[in-house]
């Protein structure tokens, strides 16, 4: 009799701990359901958006005072009207009266392409066309060789608004004063032998200046 009561209690718990897991089997329960909730997104690989490239323009160098047109005084014997380059101050002056002088920036050539000596101002051009010098072929034919034929006067050109042409006599020395597509390079050695001005600089010399001027590079 013990055993089967025992047995009977026993029962009694496994009956009791099935209804405890599972409220359905317990009469006048009901089962207790969880309202299903809003689906959540599957998460998505992450993708790598690049941002745009931004646009980098050369912002234009601001030009030291020094070489901006001025007025100075200038103690010499040379007649007005007469152009005076000093190639180590990078600095052109034009001869004024009364010990005066109009006073620019250039940019002079590069090392071993500097020009010293004298010469006139045989023609001024406007706006003029360039064609590569042979010795300008020769040291960078990859460079210059698609201007052989020679390039329009116009903004792009690398002569800009003005020039000025040296000649020794009959002889054109291949020198020209003129504007420049590159005015961050006044006040340095940087042509094939020229003297590049500001465009806006080179204007005002050219209107300054008559054919036959007299031009000392020192």
């Amino acid at each position: 009799m013990l055993t089967r009561r025992f047995l009977m209690m026993g029962l009694a718990c496994v009956l009791a701990g099935r209804a405890a897991a599972s409220p359905q089997g317990l009469p006048g329960v009901e089962p207790v359901i969880k309202p299903a909730g809003p689906k959540l997104p599957v998460p998505k690989k992450a993708s790598i958006v690049k941002p745009p490239k931004k646009k980098t323009t050369r912002k234009p160098l601001a030009l030291d005072p020094q070489f901006e047109p001025q007025q100075v005084d200038f103690y010499t014997v040379f007649i007005p009207g007469t152009i005076v380059i000093n190639s180590r101050q990078k600095l052109l002056y034009l001869v004024e009266p009364g010990n005066k002088a109009r006073r620019y920036g250039v940019a002079i050539g590069m090392q071993g392409l500097g020009w010293k000596g004298v010469a006139r101002i045989k023609s001024k051009v406007e706006w003029p066309s360039w064609k590569p010098t042979p010795q300008m072929l020769k040291r960078s034919p990859a460079k210059y060789g698609k201007y052989k034929d020679g390039m329009k006067g116009g903004p792009g050109n690398p002569l800009g608004a003005r020039a000025m042409y040296f000649f020794q006599g009959k002889n054109d020395t291949q020198i020209r004063i003129h504007g420049t597509t590159q005015p961050w390079t006044i006040g340095t050695a940087a042509s094939n032998g020229c003297f590049r001005m500001v465009n806006e600089h080179v204007i005002d010399l050219y209107d300054r200046v008559k054919p036959g001027a007299p031009v000392i590079v020192i």
